[in-house]
């Protein structure tokens, strides 16, 4: 979807003004989103195709459960890659890109690590509003279907607060954008035109340059390693809690404590950067990543052994390893908003013009959507060998600890490399 998406939005650019592009991907989301909540899930039994999978699954092997269980929650499934795509199109893409258009460099230097503080901040609140409404439950009268109370009450938020984005937005284009564009016409500025590339020509681009080589294997290397610990966490997690309302609450204190825990980080992260350097703080995300993600696969391929560890702290071993995965992500993801965004980011400064908008295209194509599709190929194929995913969890152990080493390579060399060219420019500074 991640890659199709990039494609629609590639003509859209070519046919749309911006502004409208902007548009066009944020209010099919809200249309999706409320009519989800309003029509779908109410009729969720109508329009799943039960009859269908349960005689198809009758006829096939078992290890077909998986994808069978996607095609009969089929809106389930949609409403999850809406989701994620959200954060993907309109937290990365159309954000960045309006930041990009309307922000100087000294401001940026400035407002960026706001703008992601700003973000965390929102995480913990929402998190906390998710926690709320699940827990309004215990209210409802008997035989009221209480996640579709709960679920309006997420998708209301949902709605209300992409009202406030649109017209935030609209206030921006009228009283910003157009005086900026007004300004550029009077000075005769160039337009600035972002390069095209298909996915063919975005691969021979990718692997002609060692230095995007390298920043790509770092974005895919971090989508595979958190998509193959993620999913492994929330099977667990669903183990328990199988009621979605407790579900729902759990998952709202987690994006709170990841919200918390990435704030801090990222108040430190700066003093990493200052004290360590560029080298070292792309070293924190895969170095956290690969510790917890090993200790959180631990618990499961030794659940016998941590049993009394688990009793010993008041607790069970189903418990103790969701714990320690819900550990495992804020870590990891606070790491990764803190400081291996800011790492990628910063790796495009010292390259020339062409690559770096060639370069950040390839990687927006190519990079972002293989990591995440790469880490579920990899657990759709150990299920269908082994059974199941928890008979999977030595192999994904292994798989991550191979992925990490790779991590590891790819953001040593790519320190050199910037390293290197960083001083080439400060030499060129010098001269000048």
């Amino acid at each position: 979807v991640a890659i199709g998406f990039t494609g629609i939005y590639a003509k859209m650019t070519d046919s749309m003004e911006l502004k409208n592009v902007f548009y066009a991907c944020v209010i099919p989301f809200l249309i999706f989103f409320t009519a989800f909540a309003g029509f779908i899930y109410p009729n969720r039994a109508f329009l799943h195709p039960h009859g269908l999978i349960d005689a198809l699954a009758a006829n096939l092997p078992a290890n077909f459960a998986a994808p069978l269980a996607i095609v009969r929650n089929w809106s389930f499934a949609l409403f999850y890659v809406m989701a994620e795509m959200w954060g993907s199109v309109v937290a990365s893409l159309l954000f960045w890109g309006l930041a990009n258009e309307i922000t100087t460099v000294d401001e940026a230097k400035k407002y960026y690590p706001l703008f992601g503080l700003g973000a965390n901040v929102a995480l913990i609140f929402s998190g906390q509003y998710v926690k709320f409404v699940s827990n309004m439950r215990a209210n409802l009268a008997p035989g009221v279907d209480a996640w579709a109370v709960s679920l309006n009450y997420l998708m209301g938020a949902v709605l209300a607060s992409g009202g406030v984005l649109l017209g935030a937005y609209k206030y921006i284009q009228d009283k910003i954008v157009s005086k900026n564009t007004e300004m550029a016409t009077l000075k005769k500025f160039p337009a600035k035109k972002k390069p095209k590339m298909t996915l063919k020509e975005s691969a021979k681009f990718l692997l002609s340059s060692s230095y995007i080589r390298n920043l790509a294997l770092l974005v895919i290397s971090y989508g595979m390693c958190i998509n193959i610990v993620e999913v492994s966490w929330k099977a667990k997690l669903k183990q328990a809690f199988p009621d979605p309302n407790s579900y729902s609450a759990f998952m709202g204190n987690f994006s709170s404590a990841t919200g918390m825990v990435t704030f801090i980080m990222m108040l430190l992260g700066r003093t990493i950067f200052e004290k360590f350097g560029w080298r070292t703080a792309a070293l924190v995300t895969p170095t956290m990543i690969g510790v917890t993600g090993l200790g959180f696969f631990a618990t499961n391929v030794f659940s016998g052994t941590m049993a009394p560890v688990a009793a010993a702290l008041g607790t069970s071993s189903l418990m103790l390893a969701v714990l320690l995965g819900a550990a495992q992500n804020i870590l990891s993801k606070s790491s990764k908003y803190s400081l291996f965004d800011p790492c990628k980011e910063m790796a495009y400064i010292p390259l020339d013009q062409e690559s770096k908008t060639k370069g950040k295209a390839a990687i927006d194509v190519i990079g972002n959507p293989l990591g995440k599709s790469g880490g579920a190929l990899i657990q759709q194929i150990l299920i269908f060998g082994v059974g199941s995913l928890a008979a999977a969890t030595p192999y994904l152990a292994v798989i991550l600890t191979f992925l990490v080493a790779i991590w590891f390579r790819a953001a040593n060399s790519l320190a050199g490399q910037f390293n290197e060219a960083m001083s080439k420019d400060d030499t060129a500074e010098a001269v000048a």
